[in-house]
């Protein structure tokens, strides 16, 4: 019904722990929608002019506006609404927990572990959202532009190392970004020991911090 709004940034407010509202004025028409909170760091400054994609829902009689940065976050979203017992609140934690391409690898991959670090995601969530998405993200991350990263440890350790390092206290972001970095830049064999993984992990990410 809406595809896009284009218009100026009238305010953004949170409403309880996590809703996030924010009010786009367009032609002297103020528009409510919720966004992901991870869209708010992107905004421009309040009286600076966006344009965000759009979802139109009714729930329960009462229309509502979902905005995201991008159509292909807005399609993920409706993809995920799509799996039974996902509604749009718990679509949004997904989109994040994770940045869109990393969301879709774990999909893709039957990540259970890295996303069930979304709250409210529990494992026999993340297991449909893998068994009912896989096939269908397959297909559409060729049109979206996404695809899937090679690098990270084999699957046989990949659990046992994003466990460890959400242990520390690394978030589902900061551990996939680190894993794809140890795997990518630096060259560390899938299969190498659990324990190296471990280790150039955590140095890739103290040395983010320091920056």
């Amino acid at each position: 019904m809406i595809s896009y709004l284009k218009g100026i940034v009238a305010g953004v407010q949170t409403i309880g722990n996590n809703r996030v509202i924010l009010t786009l004025e367009v032609n002297n028409i103020g528009y409510d929608l919720q966004i992901p909170q991870r869209l708010t760091k992107s905004l421009p400054e309040s009286g600076g002019m966006v344009q965000i994609f759009t979802h139109y829902q009714v729930r329960e009689e009462v229309p509502l506006l979902y905005g995201f940065a991008s159509p292909a976050e807005r399609d993920l979203f409706r993809h995920l609404q799509s799996v039974s017992g996902i509604g749009a609140a718990l679509a949004i934690t997904l989109l994040d927990t994770l940045e869109l391409p990393d969301l879709v690898q774990a999909i893709i991959a039957a990540n259970i572990q890295i996303l069930i670090q979304a709250p409210g995601v529990g494992k026999k969530t993340a297991e449909r959202i893998c068994l009912e998405l896989k096939s269908k993200l397959i297909e559409w991350r060729k049109s979206a532009g996404f695809f899937v990263a090679t690098g990270g440890p084999a699957p046989g350790i990949l659990e046992e190392v994003q466990m460890t390092l959400f242990a520390l206290g690394y978030t589902p972001n900061e551990v996939s970004h680190a894993l794809h970095v140890v795997g990518e830049d630096i060259g560390l064999p899938k299969d190498a020991y659990v324990e190296d993984w471990i280790k150039q992990a955590i140095a890739h990410l103290s040395s983010q911090a320091e920056c």
